[in-house]
């Protein structure tokens, strides 16, 4: 791609952003953006849109309902998926909770791959308990297993066997964002598949990066080379009873998202819900110019020259940490490089958060925002302390150039001479389960 608009980045002083990181709390999320020099946070809503979505935002028709917006959004939804019942949603994790207010409840589990943090949380608003099956090799950062999301079908049978009649829902998530961005294979979709079919429960796809994840099939799955993205896309929503996506990932717009169900029942009813909480049906809490960047993006994202690109700048990231002496979950993911913060500082125990305090020095250091998924993300009262420690670096698409990812790489390696230096955390307040956006910390 060509770029045809910029915008300044401010550059802070070392003592403007110590200043920062204490008025924060310790948190990022409290600082400004204008406050951050490259910021990795999330690749959620952050991306560029293409000028053929700016040309589609124009034509964006506002029609309260029965808007040609909808219907150019849900004929592209139809043709990439196969689904004919089709909800917008104003992001993805409206989708979740519209879908564990219907399946959800006191008494149910819903296992996955690995949920992230509003998968999780949704499903625990509910009353229902969220359960991890991630494969072994998932939790170990040195493996290179081409698929590491890929779920334990072993550990699903066991569990659907004991929990008969209390398992509303199986999700799986592709890719897997809580263990490095790591694909899922068809082979491993499809055992799902049939062990969902033997115990007559449905399967729902997580399917915020599908477009990484079927570039992730082409490249490393037998048989599966000489198919294109489309064509790979199709045949992993064809295994799913419905799907929640968060289209500020692989739909490449900065708000929006999507229900797909096929169980005409269910549908109805959560169309219903959508009406009482999101809006009408032809546009779910969005404006008409949100669901034409949508349909354009939902297209642009499937062709292979983007997906080179975006793959290639994980690996490019992750080839010179590792090659620094950094241990990150390996193969690199697509979305994003996640940094073992546990192994980056063996000096701070689990306890006092060595993620949090990596993203902290790393901010402080060179003004470039990451995201802690360890024990302040997935920790808390009632809920199992998460196998790894990691910081998340996430790529917005088509926002930085190599330069940028240069920058990053030289500061993380700088940061890692000085890793003795970082000092770990404690909370000292939070709310809600997910309490990694909200709590506040002090140092020790």
């Amino acid at each position: 791609f060509r770029i045809k608009a910029v915008e300044p980045i401010r550059m802070t002083t070392a003592e403007e952003r110590e200043s920062i990181v204490r008025e924060a709390r310790f948190n990022l999320f409290f600082v400004q953006s204008d406050d951050v020099l490259i910021d990795l946070l999330t690749d959620s809503g952050t991306g560029a849109m293409s000028s053929n979505q700016w040309a589609g935002i124009m034509r964006g028709d506002e029609s309260y309902a029965g808007s040609p917006s909808f219907f150019r959004f849900e004929s592209k939804m139809k043709e990439l998926t196969g689904f004919s019942h089709i909800l917008p949603t104003h992001q993805g994790r409206a989708s979740e909770r519209i879908l564990f207010e219907l399946l959800g409840g006191e008494g149910k589990v819903v296992p996955n791959n690995a949920h992230f943090d509003t998968t999780r949380a949704n499903i625990e608003h509910s009353g229902a308990k969220a359960i991890d099956l991630p494969i072994v090799q998932a939790l170990d950062p040195k493996s290179k297993h081409p698929f590491k999301g890929n779920m334990d079908t072993d550990k699903l049978e066991v569990l659907l066997e004991k929990e008969k009649g209390n398992v509303p829902v199986v999700m799986c998530t592709i890719t897997s964002n809580s263990s490095g961005g790591q694909p899922v294979s068809l082979e491993n979709l499809r055992a799902v598949r049939g062990i969902c079919d033997r115990y007559n429960t449905p399967l729902f796809l997580d399917a915020c990066r599908f477009a990484e994840n079927a570039y992730f099939i082409k490249q490393r799955e037998e048989g599966q080379s000489d198919k294109t993205v489309k064509d790979i896309v199709r045949d992993t929503f064809e295994l799913a009873d419905g799907a929640t996506i968060s289209a500020k990932k692989d739909g490449l717009v900065n708000i929006g998202g999507v229900l797909l169900i096929r169980d005409e029942a269910l549908f109805r009813r959560a169309s219903e819900l959508l009406i009482l909480t999101e809006g009408y049906m032809t546009y779910g809490g969005l404006a008409g110019r949100d669901l034409e960047a949508m349909a354009q993006g939902f297209e642009e994202v499937t062709h292979e020259d983007y997906l080179q690109y975006r793959l290639r700048t994980a690996q490019y990231v992750g080839q010179k940490l590792l090659a620094a002496g950094i241990q990150i979950i390996e193969p690199p993911g697509g979305h994003a490089i996640y940094i073992d913060a546990a192994a980056f500082c063996p000096h701070i125990p689990r306890q006092h958060f060595p993620g949090q305090a990596l993203v902290l020095g790393l901010y402080r250091l060179a003004g470039i925002r990451a995201c802690e998924i360890g024990s302040v993300m997935f920790g808390g009262e009632g809920r199992e302390v998460p196998k790894l420690e990691l910081v998340r670096l996430a790529f917005p698409r088509r926002v930085y150039t190599q330069s940028h990812m240069d920058y990053v790489i030289e500061a993380v390696i700088e940061l890692y001479s000085r890793r003795t230096r970082l000092r770990g955390l404690r909370i000292v307040g939070q709310q809600g389960s997910l309490r990694h956006f909200t709590a506040q910390f002090e140092e020790l």
